[in-house]
């Protein structure tokens, strides 16, 4: 009888029944009380304020405002329900009895302020803030609500927050990743969203702050596809004075002169004239052009090492010919075989056949194998793919890998041509090898331009900050001289 109850009482909730809700009360005052002995996941008020019924709601938190801190099967309190599903009055009805609630955390760790923003309910959120104004501090997996807000795309509520905290070291605080909201804006190219963050000054002012990659928000862009949309954001970065993290590190010493002649004939010794500024910008897009993308290189010089360590590991497990599938001797085998040269089960067949093919063989597949376990193990490692002259070391030890993964592969080709053919593949043999000899030298002169110019780059950097001291020790002279 009490589970049929029961059963009415989840029916009415779901209904938003009032009458049946009326008439279980009158027939059993505990009825709501004994919701925790039941086999329900959830009480009754979380199927009301999860559908919206708020007179359903109201009466039960009077009869028993218990249930207001009861959990369901995922944590969650019927405050996180009402807030996800925008039911506004459920929510002032829910943070009357019990407004503790806004900092509960369900099984994902979402408080309901986190689940509100996500759904974009504004009304909600500004209840849920006035109620428990710490709310907003709270983080999910290292996001603040802001960064909820954007990575959900709910502008609106983003306003409303932006208004609500006082602080501004919320506004620009960064997640876990080190991206500001400005960051994510421009990762997911909201473009709305990106016009009305760099209209605020806090935003605007920390528009070239960089992430936990050392990127500012005009790097991240260059990262994505380019579309119209990326354009457009593009402008509206610039506008602001956005700029790339590699633009930042090239600042210019600049010494403002007095008014006269002295000082006239002295600013032509302090700036630089406009054929070195010509110059300056060429070499820049020259070395603009040979500069490495780090990311992409470390995950390309990654995916061509593994590639390459699962080659050579099948090639070492099947090499050509294959294996002998059982132990054979003399007349079974083939000639190599014989009592006491017993061809053992899993053996080559070809280290029988031609001995010296298959060391060969061997090899150069080795060497191929332990390069790219090698270049897999620095890179995992960390090394440093800042520095440019760590790229060529790896590029070289790609180049070595490679190399003798063609070898190997012309050594297997030779073998298994029967030597009636070899001849006549002689010529297309010789072709391939001296291309091959072509691209490899072709690679290794593009690595030796790139690590020249980054030779090149780190002197003029040198130099300029040598030129720097002594354009700012003559300026100061002249203008002491004044």
């Amino acid at each position: 009888m009490e589970m049929e109850d029961s059963a009415l009482l989840y029916e009415a909730a779901a209904r938003g029944c009032m009458t049946t809700l009326n008439t279980l009360i009158q027939k059993d005052k505990l009825i709501l009380h004994r919701v925790s002995l039941t086999s329900f996941t959830e009480t009754p008020l979380h199927v009301s304020a999860l559908l919206g019924h708020l007179c359903f709601t109201i009466t039960i938190l009077e009869l028993n405002p218990g249930l207001a801190s009861e959990l369901d099967f995922r944590q969650r309190s019927p405050l996180h329900l009402a807030s996800a599903e925008g039911h506004t009055e459920i929510v002032k009805a829910l943070l009357r009895v019990r407004d503790g609630a806004c900092l509960a955390r369900d099984q994902d760790g979402r408080i309901p302020l986190h689940l509100a923003a996500m759904r974009g309910r504004i009304q909600v959120i500004q209840e849920l803030v006035t109620a428990c104004p710490a709310s907003v501090s709270e983080l999910l997996d290292g996001d603040t609500v802001l960064h909820l807000c954007v990575k959900y795309n709910h502008l609106g509520a983003l306003k409303l927050l932006v208004l609500i905290m006082e602080e501004e070291d919320e506004i620009v605080k960064e997640n876990q990743e080190g991206n500001t909201i400005l960051h994510l804006s421009v990762r997911l190219k909201q473009s709305k969203t990106i016009r009305y963050l760099l209209s605020l000054p806090g935003i605007k002012s920390r528009a070239n702050a960089l992430n936990g990659m050392g990127l500012t928000a005009l790097d991240v862009l260059q990262l994505g596809s380019r579309d119209y949309r990326t354009l457009e954001i593009q402008n509206l970065l610039i506008e602001a004075g956005a700029r790339r993290s590699k633009e930042l590190t090239s600042s210019n010493f600049t010494l403002m002169p007095n008014s006269g002649a002295k000082s006239a004939s002295s600013s032509a010794a302090i700036f630089p004239s406009k054929s070195s500024r010509k110059s300056k910008s060429w070499f820049s897009k020259c070395m603009r052009l040979l500069e490495y993308d780090r990311e992409e290189t470390r995950g390309a010089l990654m995916i061509v090492a593994t590639v390459i360590a699962t080659i050579t590991f099948q090639a070492a497990l099947n090499p050509p010919g294959g294996v002998w599938q059982q132990n054979y001797t003399n007349n079974l085998g083939g000639p190599a075989c014989s009592d006491t040269n017993v061809c053992e089960a899993g053996t080559s067949v070809l280290a029988y056949a031609n001995p010296e093919a298959h060391i060969t063989f061997l090899t150069y597949n080795s060497v191929a194998f332990v390069a790219s376990l090698s270049v897999i193990a620095l890179i995992v490692g960390g090394f440093p793919l800042r520095n440019k002259f760590c790229v060529w070391l790896l590029a070289q030890a790609i180049f070595v890998t490679v190399t003798f993964l063609a070898f190997g592969y012309l050594v297997a080709i030779v073998t298994v041509t029967p030597s009636s053919l070899r001849n006549r593949l002689r010529n297309l043999y010789f072709k391939l090898y001296w291309i091959w000899i072509g691209v490899l030298l072709l690679a290794s002169l593009i690595e030796a331009i790139r690590f020249i110019a980054w030779t090149v780059k780190k002197l003029r950097r040198c130099w300029r900050k040598i030129l720097k001291a002594y354009t700012r020790t003559k300026g100061l002279c002249l203008l002491q001289r004044e």
